[in-house]
């Protein structure tokens, strides 16, 4: 059974910067991909990036060029880099990963930005 607990969240002010991590435990293989999620106060849970098994990466819109994901596989972690940071972006953010053919979630860490 994989497990994945998320840290660094916390209140920052708009402008700022936080880097979320995802450690990963519970398997022996590497994952087909990872995913950061979030969802906000009233809204519906929105996939933020993605990071591949070969590195691929994508984001979504809105996060484009302030959010950066990366990976350290020899500590099993994924990292959310995010910077300029806006009230927007306020919500819990979860990491899940695909371990064909299982998908697991973490259980989220908050993330307020003050205006």
């Amino acid at each position: 059974q994989v497990q994945l607990v998320e840290s660094g969240g916390g209140l920052v002010q708009a402008g700022g910067s936080l880097r979320l991590s995802c450690v990963a435990s519970g398997s022996r293989f590497s994952p087909n991909a990872m995913y950061w999620y979030r969802q906000g106060p009233g809204k519906e849970r929105e996939l933020v990036a993605t990071i591949t098994r070969a590195g691929g990466t994508n984001y979504a819109d809105s996060v484009k060029g302030r959010f950066t994901i990366s990976r350290d596989n020899a500590k099993n972690t994924v990292y959310l880099q995010m910077n300029s940071l806006k009230p927007e972006d306020t919500a819990v953010y979860y990491c899940r990963g695909y371990y064909y053919p299982t998908y697991y979630w973490g259980q989220g860490t908050q993330v307020t930005v003050s205006s």
